[in-house]
């Protein structure tokens, strides 16, 4: 090669992802699976479920392990597995769609060929990382993309890079962490506990409401138009109800849940009445 002549090598990085977006639901499946793996399996797969936000956020909502097997240079994927799990999924969520793959502990030699799966389903899949090990004192989990190195025109290997990562989560979804997230759990709260429990929540960000407002108007604390804007859209919000209509709304809806109750149990009640009677009819 000439003095004159040189060899570039160079990263080409995807189309950029500013952010990604996982919700708690997607840890805890991830957690399940790896509980669940089989004995011989060092660690699960799967693939990630969510969307891409105009911003390019990826939030990733949901997620399915898929069975695999690893060896030293090859990995092996259950592919129509995989897409039976994806028409299922998007059967009821057909937003839904792939954003990426997960792993349970690190990237390793293998991360490179499924990514390459991946890719070819989608393009610039997010690859998430969970420590189910606890390797590291807590429950680490980094997400990445990857980053083409290239020689010309040439492809020659690719790169993870960790890109920022955030744990959101909704209402909901906060509710049934905080229920599980005690060491010791005797019971999950029932829909009426739940419901007591959320209005209490509501109740005191109601009173801290009342008193940010208090001390603004009686000169206390330094007003704040972020702040006060709103508490006027939250309050214009709401809709303007009687008290004797909010107790009829109310009321309406707990006989309609009540009846569903009922109905449920009745129909539990004919369907092991059915499972037994078709055991005896089997015996005789």
């Amino acid at each position: 090669m000439g003095s004159g002549e040189q060899t570039v090598l160079q990263f080409v990085p995807s189309s950029t992802i500013l952010v990604a977006r996982v919700h708690p639901l997607v840890v805890f499946n991830i957690c399940d699976s790896y509980v669940r793996r089989p004995d011989q399996a060092e660690r699960i797969i799967g693939t990630l479920l969510g969307s891409v936000l105009l911003d390019g956020t990826v939030d990733i909502r949901n997620s399915y392990a898929v069975p695999h097997n690893e060896f030293s240079d090859q990995v092996a994927l259950d592919i129509d597995y995989h897409q039976n799990m994806l028409s299922s999924h998007q059967k009821v969520n057909p937003k839904e769609v792939i954003v990426g793959w997960f792993s349970t502990g690190g990237v390793t030699g293998g991360s490179t060929l499924i990514h390459d799966f991946y890719s070819r389903e989608i393009s610039n899949p997010i690859h998430l990382t969970v420590d189910t090990e606890f390797k590291s004192g807590g429950a680490s989990i980094k997400a990445y993309v990857a980053i083409n190195l290239s020689l010309g025109e040439q492809q020659l290997a690719a790169q993870f890079q960790e890109i920022p990562l955030d744990l959101r989560m909704v209402e909901v979804e906060k509710i049934g962490f905080d229920a599980i997230k005690p060491t010791n759990v005797d019971k999950l709260p029932s829909d009426i506990e739940g419901m007591e429990a959320s209005m209490k929540r509501l109740l005191a960000l109601i009173d801290d409401i009342y008193r940010y407002t208090d001390d603004v108007v009686e000169g206390r604390v330094a007003p704040d138009n972020k702040i006060g804007r709103f508490i006027s859209e939250s309050v214009a919000s709401l809709p303007k109800l009687s008290p004797h209509t909010f107790d009829k709304l109310v009321n309406d809806s707990l006989q309609d849940q009540l009846l569903l109750l009922y109905l449920s149990g009745i129909t539990r009640t004919q369907l092991s009445l059915a499972e037994k009677l078709n055991t005896a009819a089997q015996i005789l």
